[in-house]
């Protein structure tokens, strides 16, 4: 890995760690030798992700270690930099990676929507402030990535509390790194990890085998370790059944909407079926 961040010794925090794409995230920067805080809710999933990510360190179980947090509390966070920097001097990839998608509607339950709102958005708004200013102050090269959702771009209708957060996660990187490339001589840039579909918790819906057309976790962050390489801010992943040029037709035609005058989400609009069809088909323009 040619990213100065992950160097052998440095320092990866991870939310959400316990499992999935956080799992396999902080597994890839043990075994790069780098020192790992994997961070999720208590209980004996965590302490066994932060066993399994310890074998693979070449620096021993010692690198290693595992804090329980609630990324939707701000002092648990402030706790959780804190420990880290207490255990191992400084923090150069902060990945802010937690989140729940237990379902929503419009007019469901509100404690639903504050859930999600609070784990989704407000973690990750919370995590990158509280982490950034001590990051940027070591002056050594640092990324935060925080991992959003095609859903927070293309807004599908189905679980609005979800996209409404993954949204308001593009919205606040994109803010982030502008700010981060504005700032003399920053160290720490900002990036959106945007997943496709990933066969994790999250997403298994019961299944216990995963469908041909998801990708693993593992997939996922070989992907975007390859992105960060290139140093790309949007880490759009493609999967096995979505390619990268759909999406970029679906992101093209929900900015449409706007641009075009179309109703919200005309995409799953009756009148508007065919003419996305024929949008689909069609081969994107050169830039």
């Amino acid at each position: 890995m040619n990213h100065a961040a992950f160097a052998s010794n440095h320092v990866a925090v991870v939310t959400g760690a316990a499992s999935g794409i956080g799992l396999a995230a902080a597994r890839r920067f043990a075994g790069l030798g780098m020192n790992v805080v994997l961070a999720d809710l208590p209980g004996e999933r965590l302490d066994k992700a932060a066993r399994e990510t310890a074998s693979l360190s070449p620096h021993g179980p010692d690198s290693v270690i595992a804090l329980a947090t609630d990324v939707s509390s701000i002092d648990s966070l402030r706790a959780l930099e804190t420990e880290a920097i207490d255990r191992f001097g400084k923090v150069h990839v902060l990945m802010n990676n937690a989140g729940i998608q237990p379902g929503s509607s419009i007019l469901g339950a509100a404690d639903t929507w504050e859930r999600v709102i609070d784990v989704n958005l407000w973690s990750v708004i919370n995590g990158s402030r509280i982490f950034a200013p001590r990051m940027i102050a070591h002056g050594q090269k640092a990324l935060i990535i925080n991992t959003g959702s095609k859903q927070g771009i293309t807004t599908p209708p189905g679980d609005p509390a979800y996209n409404v957060a993954k949204a308001g996660v593009k919205v606040f990187t994109e803010a982030l790194q502008h700010e981060l490339r504005n700032t003399v001589d920053c160290n720490v840039t900002a990036h959106l990890l945007v997943p496709g579909f990933v066969y994790t918790g999250l997403t298994a819906n019961g299944r216990t085998e995963k469908p041909d057309a998801a990708w693993t976790p593992q997939e996922t962050v070989d992907f975007m370790m390859q992105s960060l390489e290139n140093d790309d801010f949007y880490i759009l992943c493609p999967d096995n059944d979505v390619e990268r040029s759909t999406d970029e037709k679906r992101i093209l035609w929900a900015a449409g909407d706007i641009v075009e005058n179309r109703p919200p989400l005309s995409r799953w609009h009756p009148d508007y079926a065919d003419a996305f069809k024929a949008f689909l088909a069609k081969d994107r323009p050169k830039q």
